[in-house]
């Protein structure tokens, strides 16, 4: 039953959103992402650098523990691909690693943490018991996910700059044409792009409007000035303080 997958799993052992196992892996996320940041807060530059290596190595050393999970399982798809707007967040994080760019780092921060944080407050792997492995796994790597990002910040690697919104966005744009004509093709979801899926938001605008696409449009500029505040707050608060 631990390396269950959705296709294997019976019915009714899952649990719901917002119950009191999905309220404690909140709550325990939560408390892991304030320690990680005080905890790296106070170390030295190289050693922040030891640690947000070795977070992105775990994050890609957990995708590919998942995808050899599936191939002994014999349930490997082609929705294992790396095309989910997460899966693409794993891809930078591990170029980033090695190459340190503006650009990667705004996308992540912009991107990284609403995805894989809408992720973790409404899961799709609902179906899925607290003792298995995708249960386990999903909610780990989604809350490291959100880490990652969250370190650049605390380091002043991401910084308010509203031409990195734009790169952000274009960037977005230019992954999500090519992957809709993937799904089209390879008849996948990345990205949400065919079908919004349970517990996703973006449900709410196939019920009201007709096609969950209208959300992209309505709710990209909601979350990228949800993100962008923070970032101005730091800005006028480390300027206050020089």
């Amino acid at each position: 039953m631990f390396f269950a997958t959705k296709e294997t799993v019976p019915e009714g052992l899952g649990f719901s959103t917002f119950d009191i196992t999905h309220l404690l892996w909140l709550g325990a996320i939560f408390l892991f992402w304030v320690t990680s940041i005080i905890i790296y807060r106070k170390l030295t530059p190289k050693k922040r650098n030891i640690m947000r290596i070795f977070l992105g190595s775990s994050i890609i050393f957990l995708e590919i523990f998942k995808d050899i999970v599936a191939i002994i399982n014999g349930t490997i798809n082609f929705g294992h691909l790396p095309l989910h707007l997460c899966g693409i967040n794993i891809l930078l994080i591990a170029f980033d690693i090695f190459k340190s760019t503006k650009a990667v780092r705004s996308f992540l921060y912009y991107f990284c943490i609403p995805g894989a944080l809408l992720a973790i407050l409404f899961p799709n792997w609902t179906t899925m018991p607290c003792l298995n492995f995708s249960h386990i796994h999903s909610f780990v790597i989604h809350a490291l996910l959100v880490l990652y990002p969250l370190l650049l910040v605390a380091d002043g690697e991401v910084k308010a700059n509203l031409k990195e919104i734009g790169k952000s966005v274009i960037l977005l744009v230019l992954m999500a044409v090519p992957i809709y004509f993937v799904n089209m093709a390879l008849d996948t979801n990345f990205m949400f792009l065919m079908d919004p899926e349970k517990g996703n938001p973006l449900g709410l605008f196939e019920q009201y409007l007709g096609n969950h696409l209208w959300g992209f449009p309505v709710l990209l500029p909601i979350v990228m000035f949800v993100m962008y505040i923070p970032l101005l707050v730091i800005s006028k608060h480390k300027a206050k303080k020089l």
